[in-house]
């Protein structure tokens, strides 16, 4: 019996209906970005420091500036050796006694009790509207910034598994276009509401379908493609989230509304719509349901915009993926190379998704130029993903994914400790770290598939990528909190992290020119 593999090379590996589909769908991977990582420029914190009303009358009776009024108002604080006004506590003095002088240097409250802002918040806005601004979310309110990326990774979580389920069981265009529904309705719910609990739930369910379909479409990409073409649509595929990231400083930067830049990023989805029609089903997927003859139309339609002819003697597919046994979370953790597969791709799934994501939200508390710096380190993931394709077939899988992971957690640390007057040092060390963990990223998604069997593949991936959650949850906590002790401390952690998950790769065997296992045993008795 022929199998659909066997079909796909007579219609045509990647032809120009793949190519057609292809551009159409990584169109959508592009505001992707924008949901993952737009954190830094809708949740942008500016400078700030506590409102008094009788200061501000204050000031303009007596023609202060921000900044005067400021040093006037806020005590000093030692911040990683630094001396810096206060952004949550302020003297506690009278603005309203007319005994006080319009002359700063008359006026001296270092010996004044102080207390924490009582009236809010002024704002240095550099332009930017930002949720932070808009709901006060400071100082002791400042974890609830950390709750709107941690809030998209719980979603992820459970869409990951959920929609896993929906492609499986009702097909890969019907599952993408329920994301796409919910995208919308979510998205354009997150730009109105005015209550931001209501706004952290939204984002939640956001992630619960904005990851669901982009795996989807990911699974539907390297399904109609043949065999040899399915690392390399996969790897371009995920490079146009790349192209959505440089585009989203320059999205951010004319539209400077938070709100407004969520309705910039749920757009394309909404666009999805008007060509959903003319995208096919897996037939993959289709053959694995028991549905022969529609796949058979599906390739057959593949076949002609392909401009190609099927030989008449392909009347019966089957599916050749089709596992014999049913699958156990067991199974993953049961024999001794299984265990150790497992613990090494989970610890390098949550290394990957804490430092990536990390590294990008930082660009917003560094200080500098934010659109510049978003710009500059989302050039560097273009090399990453020319770097894997040139060595995973020359040099391995190994020898790369561990290099990746060893070259990152080494650049943070080094980047730590580079004096900021150094920028473009500092600059382009920290680069080389992104880039670093940008091609670890890339591979833990293609050698989690190559180390599994075939009975437990999907399920593998599945469950070892549910730690990329769990670290999109952690990262923005471990990254804000620990920056407002020392500015430099996330830095070492995560060179920490990287570090250990490069060691531990070495540990995995060399999968390329390797068959991939088919059960178990192969993956126990390599040799055999």
């Amino acid at each position: 019996m022929a199998t659909f593999d066997d079909l796909l090379e007579e219609a045509g590996s990647f032809g120009r209906c793949q190519k057609r589909i292809f551009a159409m769908l990584c169109f959508l991977s592009l505001p992707f970005s924008g949901v993952y990582v737009g954190i830094v420029f809708q949740g942008f914190t500016p400078d700030h420091w506590c409102r008094d009303s009788a200061l501000v009358e204050k000031r303009e009776a007596c023609g202060w500036s921000l900044e005067k009024s400021r040093s006037l108002t806020t005590p000093l604080l030692n911040v990683s050796g630094v001396l810096q006004h206060s952004s949550c506590d302020q003297h506690e003095v009278d603005w309203n006694n007319t005994e006080l002088s319009c002359d700063p240097e008359g006026l001296d409250f270092s010996g004044v009790a102080v207390t924490p802002c009582k009236e809010g918040w002024e704002y240095h806005y550099e332009g930017r509207k930002s949720f932070v601004t808009e709901f006060n979310l400071v100082c002791s309110d400042g974890w609830l910034v950390d709750m709107y990326q941690s809030t998209l990774n719980m979603g992820f979580l459970v869409g990951s598994f959920a929609f896993g389920y929906f492609a499986d069981r009702f097909g890969r265009m019907k599952s993408f276009l329920m994301s796409n529904v919910i995208n919308v309705v979510a998205g354009i719910g997150l730009a109105v509401v005015p209550n931001y609990i209501v706004i952290l739930v939204l984002r939640a369910i956001s992630g619960f379908s904005v990851k669901g379909g982009w795996m989807a479409i990911y699974v539907l990409l390297t399904e109609l493609v043949g065999v040899k073409y399915r690392r390399t649509v996969g790897i371009l595929y995920q490079m146009f989230f790349s192209i959505g990231l440089l585009i989203l400083p320059l999205l951010a930067y004319f539209i400077t509304d938070w709100r407004w830049l969520q309705v910039a990023f749920t757009a394309p989805y909404a666009l999805y719509f008007a060509y959903y029609r003319f995208i096919p089903e897996s037939p993959r997927w289709l053959i694995s349901q028991n549905n022969s003859s529609k796949a058979l139309e599906i390739t057959e339609a593949i076949a002609k915009e392909n401009r190609k002819n099927l030989s008449s003697h392909f009347e019966i597919l089957t599916g050749d993926d089709v596992a014999s046994t049913s699958a156990s979370l067991l199974d993953l953790i049961r024999t001794p190379n299984m265990r150790k597969h497992t613990f090494i791709l989970m610890f390098n799934w949550f290394t990957s998704a804490v430092v990536y994501q990390g590294l990008i939200m930082r660009v917003g508390i560094t200080g500098g130029n934010v659109y510049i710096d978003f710009l500059i380190s989302s050039l560097v993931e273009f090399p990453a993903a020319f770097l894997i394709l040139l060595t995973i077939e020359r040099i391995g899988r190994r020898l790369p994914f561990a290099s990746a992971n060893i070259v990152a957690g080494i650049s943070c640390i080094v980047t730590a400790f580079i004096p900021d007057s150094m920028f473009w040092l500092k600059t382009i060390v920290s680069c080389i770290g992104r880039l670093g963990i940008t091609m670890a990223f890339e591979m833990v998604v293609f050698v989690n598939t190559e180390l599994y069997p075939t009975c437990v593949r999907n399920l593998g991936v599945s469950v070892c990528s549910t730690l990329c959650d769990i670290g999109g949850i952690v990262s923005p906590f471990l990254l804000y909190r620990l920056a407002s002790i020392w500015l430099e401390l996330p830095l070492i952690i995560f060179g920490v992290v990287a570090l250990v998950a490069g060691g531990l790769v070495l540990l995995l065997p060399e999968t390329r020119g390797v068959a991939l296992p088919d059960t178990i045993q192969d993956v126990e008795f390599p040799d055999r």
